[in-house]
């Protein structure tokens, strides 16, 4: 009983530290619109937050988007591990509102489990330059983050410049993960 009363306890305090901390920053705020035929192609992982589903990759960390007839896009992501050995998730992806919105979700879980909502993970666009060559991708909780770009290398102004936007929305960018591309 003392146990479960303790656990309980923990339960509570962790779920109104967490209220709390995500009421302390603003509202994540995305890019106003995004033409997603001009996002299709292949995009090269910059840097990211640390996150348990990428632990494998060591190296040449990519995504490829490819619109699909039915209005979803298809995303193969694919890096090399540590062994040299490529790996490769396929999944998919469907905007949010309208044909312009910046708010994706995505999955990788098998298309049978479409149904279920917890399958499916925010995927927005927060930051994007006019000529589609640098990205960075998160979700409500800034859990996440992402920077892409179109080539393997980006100017460091251009980097710098995006982290300090970033900074701007409440990212901690020390916690960004330089991922290689060789």
């Amino acid at each position: 009983m003392k146990n479960k009363l303790l656990l309980l306890c923990l339960g509570a305090l962790w779920a109104t530290c967490s209220a709390w901390v995500y009421a302390e920053q603003p509202a994540l705020q995305t890019i106003a619109t995004l033409d997603v035929q001009r996002y299709m192609g292949t995009w090269y992982e910059i840097a990211k937050y640390p996150n348990s589903f990428q632990k494998k990759c060591a190296r040449n960390t990519r995504a490829e988007y490819q619109a699909l007839p039915d209005g979803t896009v298809q995303v193969l992501n694919r890096c090399i591990m540590a062994d040299g050995q490529s790996t490769e998730a396929l999944g998919a992806a469907r905007q949010i509102g309208p044909a312009t919105s910046p708010k994706l979700q995505v999955r990788f879980a098998p298309a049978w489990l479409s149904f279920l909502p917890m399958v499916w993970g925010n995927y927005w666009v927060i930051d994007l330059d006019p000529q589609y060559q640098l990205v960075a991708v998160s979700e409500p909780q800034r859990e996440y983050l992402w920077v892409l770009s179109r080539t393997p290398k980006v100017e460091s102004v251009a980097y710098q410049a995006l982290l300090a936007r970033l900074a701007q929305q409440g990212f901690d960018v020390k916690r960004l993960e330089p991922s290689p591309q060789e």
